[in-house]
């Protein structure tokens, strides 16, 4: 294995006045939390290198980036193809430094080509002995393969700042040779604008009666797989399809079944509204499929990432009365604001989070689990009666993970002092 000895000093090298990065993630996606990341870690680079700091931001979606990402003489959108591997190294090459920006970095959940991306990109900056940080970062579950690919190419990173304890502990598990240390997701940094305050009531005036949000995810659709071809509904971008099977239709079947009783037992039972939160555009079909399940249509709202940006969606998120989530960044994003939550976990992000704010024994239910649903539904009778069961955890839990996610600048400024790329 490769040490992380090289010598990366940008000052000893013939360089454009400006520092360039590149900002290697989920970009473009229309997934809120991914955007709420991008931007708080633009906000941060700037901060540390000024304001005429050049950052690229790749992407399979340029479109969709353009939507929240305004382009200007030194931000930069770089369109790069499904077959990554040319263009990420290209890249690479023309800038200074190289950050890992997605959250769920080190984890093949929902694709081992998006690992791949990101240990490509850490491969290719240490062979053209450029700087690469992974910038707080998670990791999950991974296959064998992926598991000695990380070992390997992860060991390579400059810096690894994680956004858990249990994420920097399942690396060094693997491992992982890298300097390793952990802070909190960038996202509680994110501030959204003023005038997207109240965003929920201006979009639906009846949410001022009181509204519950389920952050929904199709889980039979992950993970996409590489395929040479396959079904056209199952495309996400050539060569990469949804894994779907009759088995994980069956899987699906019996999530819309059980988000429409709830949705509708919310409604009849505690006379709230609800509104299905799409954090990400791929959300939004079963979304609408539960809503065609339910009695009460009506009194029922989707809100979806396909048409609103990450500031209107976290101001959204905080006008909730309670939050029922199987998504990452609704818990960050809607903690700022106290809003009483409940997860339904498929992966170890939810999970490791629930463990720091200490809701993981009471407020933590597996997706698979066979009493699921009316767990589910005790718990939300639990808290919609006591919206200040959590008061004791959430407020904390915020203070802590707040202060840890301000580490993420400072420790990276003292990375850029120490190799040389700022005085």
């Amino acid at each position: 294995m490769q040490s992380n000895t090289a010598n990366h000093d940008l000052k000893s090298r013939e360089n454009p006045p400006n520092p360039r990065v590149l900002l290697v993630g989920y970009n473009g996606a229309n997934n809120t939390g991914s955007e709420a990341r991008l931007l708080a870690i633009i906000e941060d680079v700037r901060s540390l290198l000024g304001p005429q700091v050049e950052i690229t931001v790749p992407t399979l979606n340029e479109e969709n980036l353009r939507r929240y990402l305004a382009e200007d003489e030194h931000l930069h959108i770089a369109p790069i193809p499904s077959i990554f591997f040319l263009a990420i190294d290209k890249l690479v090459k023309q800038h200074d430094l190289v950050l890992l920006v997605e959250g769920s970095c080190y984890m093949d959940t929902w694709t081992s080509a998006l690992l791949w991306a990101f240990l490509w990109a850490t491969h290719s900056a240490h062979r053209q002995n450029k700087p690469c940080v992974a910038y707080a970062v998670d990791a999950g579950e991974l296959s064998p393969l992926n598991r000695w690919l990380v070992k390997r190419e992860a060991s390579k990173t400059d810096l690894i700042i994680t956004r858990t304890r249990h994420a920097l502990e399942r690396l060094q598990k693997i491992g992982v040779t890298a300097p390793i240390t952990s802070t909190a997701d960038c996202a509680y940094t994110f501030q959204e604008d003023s005038k997207d305050q109240d965003f929920l009531n201006s979009l639906w005036p009846e949410a001022s009666e009181g509204t519950v949000g389920l952050a929904v995810v199709d889980f039979s659709l992950w993970p996409v797989v590489i395929r040479p071809w396959g079904r056209e509904e199952n495309l996400y971008k050539w060569p990469y399809y949804f894994s779907r099977s009759p088995e994980r239709m069956k899987i699906r079947e019996k999530l819309m079944e059980g988000w429409a009783r709830t949705a509708d037992e919310i409604i009849q039972k505690h006379h709230k509204k609800v509104v299905f939160i799409c954090m990400e555009e791929l959300d939004q079909p079963l979304a609408e499929d539960i809503q065609e399940r339910m009695e009460n249509k009506d009194k029922c709202r989707i809100v979806s990432s396909r048409q609103y940006n990450a500031s209107q969606m976290t101001s959204m998120l905080s006008g909730l009365d309670l939050l029922v989530t199987s998504r990452y960044h609704s818990a960050v994003l809607s903690l700022r604001a106290g809003v009483p939550q409940i997860a339904v976990a498929h992966d170890p992000r939810l999970t490791s989070l629930y463990q720091d704010l200490h809701l993981y024994q009471d407020y933590l239910l597996c997706h698979d689990d066979p009493h699921l649903w009316e767990d589910l539904q005790g718990k939300i009778n639990l808290l919609l009666g006591d919206s200040d069961l959590q008061k004791d955890k959430l407020e904390p839990g915020l203070s802590q993970q707040l202060t840890l996610s301000q580490k993420n600048r400072i420790i990276l400024g003292k990375f850029l002092k120490e190799k040389n790329i700022i005085s």
